[in-house]
C-alpha cells in the first residue's frame, strides 16, 4: 500500500513520499506492526491504513493553520521554508508508531530508536546534511512528543498529538469489537461515524465529531481532549459533537 498526501505544490514532500513509498525496510515495520497490534493485542492496526489516514489529517490541519497566519516552529526557529514543516509533519505522522513492531509498550520511545536509523536514508536524499539534520530532530521530537504524557514543544507535534487522536471513525475500531471487546474504547469508537475537519469561525480549526450514540463521548473527553491538553495547538481548535439519538444534536466540547 502506497501512502499518499495532496501535494499542493510542494516538491519537497513530492519527492519525500516517493522515497518512503519505496522503502522496504519502512513497509515491512509497518506490517510487522500490524502483526503485533492486530495479530497478537488485538487492537486496532498501526500500519499504512493508519498512517496514512493521520498524515493526511496533519496536512490539512497545517495548511489550515498556515492559511491562519499560523508560524510553525521549524520556520521560526530555525528559519526553514513552510514546505519543510510539510515534509516534518508527513514524516512524523508515517514514522510515530513503527516501535509497535516491537512491542506497544514504551512504542513512542522505541520509534524514536528505529525512525534515527531509516530518517537519513531518506533525508539525505532530498536535503544538505545541516537540513537533514534539522528536520531529523524535529520529526523525532514529534514522534517521541506524542506519548500521552509528553509534551509537545512545537506546532509540528502538537498537529502530529491530535491527529493520532483523530483517527477514530467507526471502521477503525472493527477489530477489538469483531474480537469481542466489550471495552468502553471498543464501545466508544464504533461509536464515531465521521470526524470532519474544515476551517473555524471562532478558532482556526473547527472539527465535527458525528457520532450514532453519546457511547462515543469516551472517545472526545478521554482520548482526544487528553491528547490537546497541555499541547501548543489546543487553542487553536474548536470541536463540536453531534449524535444521531439522544438529546446530542450539537454540542460545543472545546
Amino acid at each position: 500500500m502506497e501512502i499518499r498526501v495532496p501535494i499542493e505544490g510542494n516538491e519537497k514532500l513530492r519527492r519525500i513520499i516517493d522515497i518512503v513509498n519505496s522503502n522496504e525496510t519502512l513497509r515491512t515495520l509497518w506490517r510487522c506492526s500490524n502483526v503485533t497490534a492486530i495479530d497478537r493485542l488485538l487492537i486496532n492496526d498501526h500500519g499504512p491504513v493508519h498512517v496514512k489516514i493521520v498524515a493526511n489529517i496533519a496536512l490539512r490541519i497545517l495548511r489550515i493553520l498556515k492559511k491562519r497566519g499560523i508560524t510553525p516552529n521549524i520556520c521560526k526557529d530555525y528559519d526553514l521554508d513552510y514546505e519543510d514543516a510539510e515534509v516534518v509533519v508527513f514524516l512524523a505522522a508515517v514514522l510515530h508508531d513503527i516501535g509497535h513492531a516491537v512491542h506497544r509498550d514504551e512504542h513512542e520511545s522505541i520509534s524514536v530508536v528505529l525512525s534515527s536509523q531509516i530518517l537519513p536514508n531518506i533525508l539525505l536524499k532530498v536535503y544538505d546534511e545541516e537540513k537533514a539534520t534539522i528536520i531529523m530532530s524535529e520529526v523525532l521530537h514529534a514522534i517521541y512528543a506524542h506519548r500521552a504524557e509528553v509534551k509537545p514543544l512545537t506546532i509540528e507535534a502538537g498537529i502530529i498529538k491530535v491527529s493520532d487522536a483523530l483517527d477514530m471513525e467507526e471502521g477503525r475500531a472493527r477489530i477489538p469489537f469483531e474480537a469481542g471487546s466489550t471495552s468502553i474504547h471498543a464501545i466508544s469508537a464504533i461509536s464515531i461515524e465521521e470526524v470532519r475537519i474544515d476551517e473555524g469561525e471562532e478558532k482556526p480549526v473547527r472539527i465535527d465529531i458525528t457520532m450514532e450514540n453519546p457511547a462515543g463521548m469516551f472517545q472526545v473527553d478521554f482520548l482526544l481532549k487528553n491528547k490537546l491538553a497541555n499541547n501548543p495547538v489546543r487553542d487553536f481548535f474548536e470541536i463540536y459533537v453531534h449524535s444521531k439519538s439522544g438529546a446530542l444534536r450539537e454540542v460545543k466540547v472545546l
